[in-house]
């Protein structure tokens, strides 16, 4: 099969019309669940990013959507991909967790010098005890683990319920402007859905590039915090295509998926903290010019960041009334470069649309900042 070169910008085209960037899904009965299950979760490691991610991505989104599906258990928030929380379908939360529970091992070994004594077969037993019987805090599970352990590290001790057990957020944690402290449960418990085997990355890979494709290997390993899945990419080979990016890398994509022309318009678009389009390769320039390579984070901290011409192109913030001080939210626009006119004034437009959708209280002021060097 023929490998085809093809452009950084035809690759952020491509990805962009996949993450629902380009052009907005239509409103219809079921959008959240079917938005969160094509792009194979959503950020989640605090309550705000995954509304941020539907608003940007999703026509006639309202928060209460999203609020209203995690109630109803038909999502939920838990540690998967990248060892961090993620908002999936509950279908998801029963399959992925399985998938990626091999990094969550590689991840409680770092910490085997704090577990010293401890039983972790035993841990988890206790663990899944306790919060199956209610949903419990995480100081609550480190108490509980540190009666029968008390001298193990207490962090040690809490990763390690976290690592051996696909622990969910329950609600209310998680609800649009209502959301409270993290208690924690079992997936099983909370979605009534039997534990999973660990299964084979193929059907993962191709849901993948379904959503970030067309993609390499390590892209894919970036993605989902797990390693040599090389041999699932070979058996999948005869039902792909392959594609060569400017560094000569091979990519690996769906035979039909959608490939714009790289010239396709890209409107501009407010994405959350820590938006998987930004995180989700091992080779991001198809979003992210090398000069801004790192602007969208630090450790630990992620910023509000927008899209002008289908790349990071600045940060956003939006202050909203604290009480006593009168009414208005202000939306500010920092951006790393110089914008023509028109990309101002769409940019101003997707903004006070994102205000809109937030139910930020109004008058909306947007503005810019200064330009960021």
């Amino acid at each position: 099969m023929t490998t085809k070169p093809i452009t950084a910008r035809a690759l952020g085209r491509a990805t962009l019309e996949r993450q629902l960037l380009l052009r907005r899904a239509p409103k219809k009965a079921g959008q959240v669940e079917e938005a969160v299950a094509h792009l194979v979760g959503l950020q989640a490691q605090e309550v705000r990013p995954p509304y941020l991610a539907l608003a940007a991505r999703l026509d006639g989104f309202a928060p209460a959507d999203l609020s209203d599906a995690l109630q109803a258990r038909r999502v939920a928030r838990l540690v998967t991909m990248r060892s961090t929380i993620h908002l999936h379908t509950a279908e998801d939360c029963m399959t992925l967790r399985p998938l990626v529970q091999p990094a969550r091992e590689r991840e409680l070994r770092m910490f085997r010098k704090g577990l010293e004594g401890v039983d972790v077969d035993r841990l988890a037993a206790l663990t899944r005890t306790a919060v199956e019987e209610e949903p419990r805090t995480p100081k609550e599970l480190r108490e509980l683990l540190l009666a029968e352990w008390p001298d193990a590290d207490p962090q040690a001790l809490t990763i390690a319920a976290r690592c051996s057990l696909p622990l969910v957020q329950v609600t209310p944690r998680g609800l649009w402007r209502r959301s409270g402290g993290v208690r924690l449960t079992t997936a099983e418990h909370w979605l009534d859905a039997p534990a999973e085997p660990t299964p084979a990355p193929d059907a993962t890979i191709l849901r993948y590039l379904g959503a970030f494709g067309p993609a390499s290997v390590k892209d894919f390993q970036q993605w989902a915090g797990i390693t040599r899945t090389k041999d699932a990419f070979e058996r999948l080979r005869p039902s792909l295509v392959t594609f060569r990016d400017e560094h000569g890398v091979e990519l690996f994509d769906l035979p039909d998926a959608p490939r714009p022309d790289e010239d396709t318009p890209a409107p501009p678009r407010l994405l959350a903290e820590f938006d998987n389009l930004l995180l989700s390769h091992a080779d991001r320039t198809r979003v992210i010019h090398e000069a801004d390579r790192g602007r969208n984070w630090q450790v630990n901290t992620a910023y509000l960041t927008f899209l002008v011409d289908g790349m990071l192109a600045g940060l956003w913030t939006l202050r909203e009334p604290k009480k006593g001080e009168g009414t208005g939210s202000r939306l500010t626009l920092e951006p790393f470069g110089r914008l023509t006119r028109e990309q101002r004034e769409e940019l101003v437009a997707e903004a006070e649309r994102t205000a809109a959708v937030l139910e930020a209280p109004g008058p909306v002021t947007v503005d810019f900042g200064a330009v960021r060097a």
